[in-house]
């Protein structure tokens, strides 16, 4: 493979590991929470929100851009890029698939920030079930 390939699937396979801990790390919180205590659960779900709050301009952005490459993409007609691979036009195909691999890093990007809001969201969810139940007396 080439090496713009090569970095390419590297990077993506480092956004996707970061995905897969992430997703991990949820697991992990859900299942542990019947076994921790509200003060735990609170002290969790605060650095939940200051990782999120920190993130959010980046977040913003990269939803922005997500939308920005959608749009391109859209406008881009097919059969110019058949007339580039037949005509060879290296540049506008190069260009193509760097807007492609940078739509592809965004999207993970993305991924990993919406685990983090996942994650956030469930423990807020745990912590206003532990309320509930604390002024039910169970």
């Amino acid at each position: 493979m080439s090496i713009a390939i090569d970095n390419f699937t590297k990077k993506l396979h480092d956004n996707l590991e970061a995905v897969e801990d992430r997703a991990k790390s949820l697991r992990e919180s859900v299942r542990s929470a019947s076994k921790k205590t509200q003060v735990e659960i609170q002290t969790k779900l605060d650095e939940a929100k200051t990782n999120l709050e920190a993130k959010k301009q980046e977040f913003d952005e990269y939803r922005a851009k997500l939308n920005t490459q959608f749009e391109a993409k859209e406008s881009e007609v097919k059969s110019h890029v058949e007339e580039w691979k037949t005509n060879r036009e290296v540049k506008k195909l190069e260009h193509r698939a760097s807007q492609a691999e940078d739509h592809a890093n965004t999207a993970t990007s993305v991924a990993v920030m919406m685990m983090e809001e996942a994650e956030e969201a469930t423990l807020t969810s745990i912590a206003t079930r532990l309320d509930a139940e604390t002024a039910a007396g169970k």
